[in-house]
């Protein structure tokens, strides 16, 4: 391959890789995973089934204890010819994303470089350093290991599939576990196989990284009721994590769960950056994200002229075709995720919102679902639960204690921010709400995937991030020396 030179892509997505063997699963069914805006056919898989998992799991102990004898050298290598791979073929899996999940091209590239960052860094973190611990008894002393969990089961959507994914994989797979990945039915190329075919690329030991591409209700509840893994990572509905916390027993749960995020616009805020900011926020990737602005609450001085410049703004966003690089929005995932924002919406008109601005879906296969604009109560369908689709509901706070009662009026607690140019009345206002992550005078946290990343209340209590995974992915060794030195005291 010449310098210029791209891959040959990869290819035969038909399959999965299951206990060291790429096959077929052993489901008597076909899922197709189709392009949510042209409807085009992209793979055909059969799913695995409960056997399939076992198999999975099988391997994945036999394998992890050779994987976490390795050198912790060799398994930085693998990690780092990983992140390498994911760079030369950034393009290809841009495509991947593009095609199979709707994802506009500019949000692709962002979510390529974010997982090929975080497959970088994993391999500095394969090491387990040994922690000495102070001993109230003289001539003793105390030392606590790490190491790794074990085998790790990794669930994952399907709206940032491949980053969400690796976030867990990557630094696990780093610190000497096994991996069993369940990636979401409507993203199992990008979500997993892909994924999958890169680490084996790098050098990863067959059997140490499963892909089960299946259905929840054929191999969701195999997969946390299991006793092999250790670590159950998941990132996807309140409904599920609840059910998950239900069925898994005794295992380390690692929750990233729904989201309702409130952003507080105070009246003393800049208003330019914090439309800019409500824009993103509400309609980035169609709002279908986890820590998405579900709800803008103003402060009653400039709520009027926020409202208005916000519709216009949104007025002008790009609709149509994310293979375009110029749109701004494209197709939700599925009819049936389309059919429950329109629903919600709906919901929210007769309960009192303002719809003040909408338009009827585009697209080839009728999907494209162009911005919607509200403005109503807390209390109204859209504020109320979390919408993930291009929607954003506006709310009416009379002062600064009213928005904060609004923010913290939700069962959800993952993302949220506020704004104001004076930070100290901002970090104290930040300080009140009920989340895991608060952003002041911002919405995002793309920018650094070292925070703690995770929520409150309903939105599940699991840490993501890279200076946090030892918690999540090793487990603690005490050991204690008494020094012959000193005679036993019995």
């Amino acid at each position: 391959m010449t310098i210029n030179q791209r891959p040959t892509p990869y290819h035969r997505f038909t399959r999965m890789p299951i206990a060291g063997v790429w096959r077929e699963g052993s489901s008597r069914r076909r899922l197709s995973d189709t392009n949510p805006y042209s409807g085009e056919v992209l793979t055909e898989i059969t799913p695995a089934n409960a056997a399939d998992v076992d198999q999975a799991y099988s391997e994945a102990r036999r394998a992890q204890r050779a994987w976490a004898a390795a050198e912790p050298s060799e398994r930085a290598a693998v990690m780092r010819r990983a992140a390498q791979i994911m760079q030369t073929r950034r393009f290809e899996l841009v495509d991947w994303l593009i095609r199979e999940i709707g994802a506009t091209r500019s949000r692709a590239e962002v979510e390529v470089a974010i997982a090929t960052e975080v497959t970088a860094l994993a391999g500095g973190q394969t090491a387990h350093p040994v922690t000495l611990v102070d001993s109230d008894v003289p001539h003793k002393e105390n030392r606590v290991l790490r190491r790794p969990a074990g085998v790790v089961t990794v669930i994952s959507p399907w709206n940032f599939p491949l980053y969400l994914s690796n976030r867990s994989v990557a630094p696990a797979l780093a610190l000497g576990n096994a991996v069993v990945l369940k990636p979401a039915e409507d993203s199992p190329v990008t979500g997993g196989l892909w994924l999958a075919k890169a680490y084996e690329e790098a050098g990863l030991p067959p059997g140490v990284l499963s892909v089960v591409i299946g259905t929840g209700a054929e191999i969701g509840d195999h997969l946390v009721e299991h006793p092999v893994p250790r670590v159950v990572s998941f990132t996807g509905s309140t409904a599920v994590g609840l059910g998950i916390t239900r069925k898994a027993g005794v295992k380390r749960l690692a929750l990233e769960l729904g989201g309702n995020g409130p952003m507080v616009v105070l009246d003393d805020a800049d208003l330019q950056r914090a439309l800019m900011c409500a824009g993103n926020g509400s309609f980035y990737h169609n709002g279908q994200i986890c820590m998405a602005t579900n709800r803008i609450i103003v402060q009653a001085p400039v709520f009027d002229e926020f409202v208005e410049r916000f519709v216009e703004q949104t007025q002008d966003l790009r609709v149509g075709d994310p293979a375009d690089p110029g749109t701004q929005i494209g197709p939700v995932i599925n009819a049936r995720q389309l059919h429950s924002i329109r629903e919600k919406i709906d919901r929210a008109v007769t309960d009192g919102a303002k719809l003040l601005l909408s338009a009827d879906p585009t697209g080839p296969t009728g999907q494209v679902l162009p911005p919607h604009v509200l403005v109503g109560t807390n209390d109204v369908a859209t504020a109320r639960d979390e919408v993930f689709g291009p929607v954003a509901t506006i709310i009416r706070a009379d002062d600064e204690d009213h928005a904060l009662r609004i923010a913290n009026a939700t069962d959800y607690g993952l993302s949220s921010a506020v704004f104001s140019e004076d930070l100290e009345r901002a970090l104290r206002f930040a300080q009140r709400i009920e989340a895991g992550m608060t952003h002041i005078n911002d919405t995002t946290v793309h920018d650094d995937v070292h925070a703690p990343f995770g929520g409150d209340k309903q939105s599940g209590y699991g840490r993501f991030g890279l200076g946090w995974v030892d918690d999540d992915f090793t487990s603690r060794h005490w050991i204690s020396i008494q020094h012959l030195a000193r005679p036993l005291p019995y």
